[in-house]
């Protein structure tokens, strides 16, 4: 199998993080062929960017006491620096939870044609809003503990998300699986792989 791009977009506490470690265990003991791994994930690079003592680190980190969206430049920089230290080129790559609004797609669009990765398959965890304020308060994170923050996450996925994944589904440069995130964890899982790779485009 060539080497292939998965993208995971979802709400919070969607489970991106855990099926894209599935996926990358899938890849690893089940591919015929099998390819390292490059496995992005901005989530926890954030949290531990916000406790540096810098002032970009620090004004990253009221946008995120006050659960609100990080600037487009600064996620670009958080995903677009490992690509360009770590990338290999023969390696399949996973990206989790970027992007998460229009510009950023954009970007990532120009990263990716520049790889030469066109055709990235982009798995949407579609869950609702009510399923994820559950999500939410069962996972315990500070950033999720008012209901004003729960709020503040949702209104901003709705806001700039959804233009998002629209704009990847309409791009044939993407391939988009619209997934219901409100399965099990062993059936969400179950559905991608089946989805996926029963795909035409996976070559």
């Amino acid at each position: 199998m060539h080497p292939q791009t998965f993208i995971f977009i979802g709400r919070s506490g969607s489970g991106k993080g855990t099926q894209a470690e599935l996926l990358k265990k899938y890849l690893d003991e089940e591919v015929v062929g099998t390819r390292d791994v490059l496995y992005i994930e901005t989530g926890p690079r954030f949290r531990n960017f916000i406790k540096e003592d810098t002032f970009s680190s620090k004004l990253s980190k009221e946008a995120y006491d006050n659960a609100d969206l990080q600037p487009s430049f600064l996620a670009v920089w958080m995903w677009a620096s490992i690509l360009i230290e770590k990338m290999k080129g023969d390696e399949h790559l996973i990206i989790d939870g970027t992007p998460r609004a229009l510009p950023e797609a954009k970007v990532l669009s120009t990263a990716l044609d520049f790889y030469s990765r066109n055709g990235a398959h982009v798995i949407y965890l579609n869950v609702s809003r009510s399923w994820t304020e559950k999500r939410l308060l069962e996972r315990g994170r500070v950033e999720d503990a008012t209901f004003t923050k729960r709020n503040k996450r949702m209104d901003w996925f709705d806001r700039e998300v959804f233009p998002t994944i629209e704009y990847l589904k309409n791009d044939d440069r993407y391939h988009l699986y619209d997934v219901n995130g409100e399965q099990t964890v062993a059936d969400v899982h179950k559905e991608i792989i089946a989805r996926i790779f029963s795909d035409k485009f996976l070559a």
